[in-house]
């Protein structure tokens, strides 16, 4: 039998609503027929597109609405039908309790599915729908902005040429309480949800039963996730394999998180400074030795400084010699565009915050947190940390007005809910049955699966989940080496969305298929060592 690849991707970060009701077992309901290419099918389930009452908000329980598209990706024309829709989360007892709602592209001019890759699609948070990497990386639509990733107005949507729907269908999935997904009620434990395993867990079975719906078994599968998306999916790799017997081909990890690897103390405060390196070099920061150099060629200079001798210093804290700290101190000035003085001030280790802060201080402007190319205003210059995140800021400018109008004039999704960008999903268990053991869960998985590979892939301004320490994570995800041919890093010239810049959107989707070509098996290929 020829085989499928599925691609499963997931990245970013009340009140009660009541649902249609639905039991397990009675399969999908309000399924709508296709259109014809290029217009809205009418919606099946009036849950999806009519107007509620006043008060009396509901979410389909079970319910779809199709369309019919087509997109040009790489010179060639890609007809596809976009499906919309709620998939219900059951309980031990075979009650609904939330409701999942997702978006799934397929390409429709595929004859024999088997041989089809399948991508699903989460972001992170915790607390974030899809949306980011739905309307602006691997999804046949993009949001209007500029090439560095900047809001535009008017707020339209435009074809993406990029998108890897020439060579996968995609699933983008809405965790409970992001999006349009919600939980049945306000008795539903908020605890069977929101934490590192639980989260894990409930989105495991949602995904037994979307593939079995979808009839997509016979296919190797990826996983692939951003920000807190890919704790979830590092955990999901080996939840998928243990408890539904689900195999995979490969993980994706787009700006990954520590995904419960230790890198407190001196080790993260060393890990920081190649990143601050990169940032001060974009800024013109650096002296000019140092900036007259390309990125990538600087900054294999300041990572050995970092591995051989920073960290090192670092650990003999208070005891490290004087001459020698100011030594250590001189070339953190070089390397991260700080002040000795600051630098000695903070006892060698500079906290992020105060880097956002300080780095433009003398210019009038803070930098971004995921995105450091961004600047910021305060209401001062003094301080110790940034008043906001102007690169969020601009995201949520970018997103908000885009996502709302696609769903409802493109997707014919017509509902009066909120879009939850982020939603309210705390306090976020991750202590006790949910610490977080992801990349251990992960590596499990790679080693108990021959076949399984994995991409991380990283933006060098991402200064809240920055590119050394996940090259950190990778080497101490595997300390005895033996899985290192199938890992690969790459990473791109912005920040924790490096999708947002016009050529790292072009690098990246790339990239994404490259990897699915070189870590799908020949026919017949065993899976063994």
């Amino acid at each position: 039998m020829k085989r499928i690849a599925i691609l499963l991707i997931i990245g970013l970060t009340t009140g009660s609503l009541s649902f249609a009701q639905g039991q397990r077992g009675q399969g999908q309901r309000g399924a709508a027929a296709p259109a014809a290419e290029g217009q809205p099918a009418r919606p099946a389930s009036s849950a999806a597109s009519s107007k509620p009452a006043p008060g009396d908000l509901t979410l389909p329980m079970d319910s779809t609405v199709t369309t019919s598209s087509a997109v040009t990706i790489k010179g060639q024309r890609v007809p596809y039908t976009a499906t919309v829709g709620t998939q219900p989360v059951w309980d031990e007892n075979g009650k609904p309790v939330a409701g999942v709602f997702y978006t799934y592209y397929e390409r429709s001019d595929v004859k024999d599915r088997t041989t089809r890759p399948l991508v699903i699609s989460f972001n992170g948070g915790p607390g974030t729908a899809s949306v980011w990497m739905h309307l602006a990386y691997t999804g046949p639509k993009l949001l209007n902005i500029d090439n560095e990733g900047y809001p535009l107005q008017p707020y339209t949507i435009k074809d993406n040429p990029n998108s890897i729907l020439d060579v996968a269908d995609i699933v983008y999935i809405d965790p409970v309480n992001t999006g349009y997904s919600r939980m049945a009620n306000k008795d539903v434990p908020r605890s069977k949800f929101f934490g590192v395993n639980a989260d894990i867990k409930y989105l495991a079975e949602w995904l037994n039963v979307f593939v079995s719906r979808k009839n997509r078994w016979p296919s190797p599968k990826y996983l692939i996730g951003e920000s807190y998306g890919t704790t979830r999916v590092s955990g999901l790799a080996l939840e998928l394999q243990n408890a539904s017997w689900m195999y995979l081909n490969g993980v994706i990890l787009v700006s990954p998180t520590d995904l419960g690897i230790n890198r407190e103390g001196p080790v993260g405060a060393a890990n920081l400074l190649p990143y601050y390196a990169a940032t001060a070099w974009f800024h013109k920061r650096l002296p000019q030795d140092l900036q007259q150099k390309d990125l990538t060629a600087m900054l294999p200079e300041v990572e050995q400084f970092t591995i051989n001798e920073f960290l090192p210093a670092l650990a003999k804290g208070g005891f490290l010699e004087a001459d020698k700290k100011k030594q250590i101190a001189t070339k953190v000035a070089r390397y991260s565009g700080l002040s000795e003085k600051v630098i000695l001030e903070h006892n060698l280790m500079i906290p992020t915050s105060f880097f956002w802060k300080e780095l433009m201080r003398d210019k009038g402007y803070t930098v971004g947190r995921l995105d450091s190319r961004y600047l910021g205003i305060d209401r001062e210059d003094a301080g110790e940390r940034p008043d906001y995140s102007p690169e969020l800021t601009s995201w949520l400018h970018s997103f908000a007005a885009p996502i709302n109008y696609y769903f409802r004039e493109f997707l014919n999704y017509k509902t009066d809910l909120k879009y939850y960008m982020f939603g309210p999903v705390h306090p976020w268990a991750r202590t006790g049955a949910d610490t977080d053991r992801t990349g251990e869960n992960l590596r499990q998985a790679m080693a108990q699966n021959p076949y399984l590979h994995l991409l991380v892939q990283s933006g060098y301004y991402d200064g809240a989940c920055d590119y050394f320490g996940a090259q950190y994570n990778m080497w101490q995800m595997d300390p005895s080496g033996k899985l290192k041919t199938r890992m690969d890093w790459k990473g791109y010239r912005s920040g924790h969305m490096m999708y947002l810049r016009q050529e790292d959107l072009v690098k990246s989707n790339d990239d994404l298929r490259d990897f699915i070509k070189k870590s799908t098996p020949k026919p017949n290929q065993p899976a063994k060592y």
